[in-house]
């Protein structure tokens, strides 16, 4: 009888759950959203900890508007460190022992490529957060997607400012990662397709690296109007500093191939000899926030005391179109929220809706943001202050 009496308890919880009347103790076990970012060297840590900032705003905002299909988010942090293994290692372990349902936070593109290669096998959807390699999403997988500039616009923004100010000697140093080789294969290419002209000198450098005066020196020999600085963290600045010391600069212009130099420490960092320097951007002070983005802005500066920039931004972004798709798809089955990822439009921090359409090549379930060259002309400018040297398209 007591045997009988327990089957027929299990019967009835089975029941129950078919239902949708699960105990309470399931429904109220929190859906959990892993970050993977870098978070200590050699990574590209200030990057890391605004996407991380980003992301807990975004899931703190999740759970004050009553979480998601009635229970509330947890967001789980790993540091990738900047390395592929401690970044696979990292998805292992959030999918298959925390149950995660979704993962963004990818700084560095060899450990988003590195992880999509696990994660078209477990199936559970990445998201690449500031992610720039063609590869990221060129592949194809379905559970691939990034909102973040690929990289054939980024090159075509410095070729068109290094159009516009008719240089033609142009430098390019760039380290040998998939981001750095990609962006300066990129860039020969459209040299070469679009007939520009350009006399172009690629010199390469592993990103451990704790010197460049020899790969400095090369490009000080060239004479060049211009130099592209594809250096992710340290090595950015470490071309910067040491341009200076060869006297590179302050004599040839120098762009950075991403927005290091949007951060607050950029000056405390480099003074005086962060003037002049160029760089690539993806949001301004200026642009145009949705009222999402307005709203997190605001939150932004009350909780750090300084205004948001694009990484941060992004990892906000990143948790609400999670969010949102899993209520679409009234699902956390990966199969459901990546239907709903490709055919929805979701909301973020501008105003052009986030959509992940099934496009070729790196377009494929890719979201970019606009594109810019930023300019310090005086000390201590923010990017609210900065000139806006070039923007592409315009």
């Amino acid at each position: 009888m007591q045997r009988r009496g327990v089957l027929g308890a299990a019967s009835l919880l089975a029941v129950l759950v078919t239902l949708g009347f699960a105990p309470a103790r399931a429904q109220q076990e929190p859906i959990v959203f892993g970050l993977i970012t870098p978070l200590s060297p050699p990574g590209e840590t200030a990057l890391g900890q605004l996407a991380k900032r980003g992301a807990e705003l975004g899931v703190d905002y999740i759970n004050e508007k009553g979480g998601v299909l009635g229970r509330k988010v947890a967001l789980s942090v790993h540091d990738s460190a900047g390395k592929n293994e401690q970044g696979v290692a990292a998805y292992r372990r959030l999918v298959s022992s925390e149950k995660a349902v979704a993962v963004f936070g990818f700084i560095h593109s060899g450990v988003n490529i590195a992880v999509n290669e696990v994660a078209k096998e477990m199936g559970v959807p990445t998201m690449g957060t500031q992610t720039g390699a063609s590869d990221v999403t060129a592949k194809k997988y379905d559970i691939a997607f990034r909102t973040h500039a690929v990289d054939a616009p980024r090159a075509a923004a410095w070729l068109g400012w290094i159009q516009k100010n008719k240089w033609k000697r142009i430098s390019v140093i760039a380290e040998t990662t998939d981001y750095g080789i990609g962006l300066a294969k990129e860039t020969e290419k459209q040299n070469k397709d679009k007939n520009l002209g350009l006399e172009i000198q690629t010199i390469m450098f592993d990103r451990t690296t704790t010197d460049l005066l020899p790969q400095l020196l090369q490009v000080k020999a060239f004479k060049p109007d211009a130099i592209v600085n594809i250096g992710v963290g340290q090595p950015l600045d470490l071309i910067i500093t040491q341009a200076h010391t060869t006297g590179l600069l302050p004599g040839a212009q120098m762009v950075t191939s991403y927005d290091a130099p949007a951060r607050p420490q950029f000056w405390q960092l480099h003074g005086d000899k962060g003037v002049g320097i160029n760089f690539i951007a993806f949001y301004s002070p200026k642009s145009e926030l949705s009222d999402l983005g307005k709203e997190f802005a605001k939150r932004y500066q009350a909780k750090f005391n300084e205004p948001p920039v694009y990484a941060a931004l992004n990892g906000f972004a990143n948790a609400i179109v999670f969010a949102e798709a899993i209520k679409t798809a009234n699902s956390t089955e990966p199969k459901a929220m990546i239907k709903a990822l490709e055919e929805g439009s979701f909301t973020g921090w501008s105003t052009s809706p986030l959509t992940f359409p099934r496009a070729e090549g790196p377009l494929w379930h890719n979201w970019s943001p606009p594109l810019m060259v930023l300019r310090y002309a005086t000390k201590d400018q923010t990017p609210a202050t900065a000139e806006v040297a070039y923007v592409l398209g315009q």
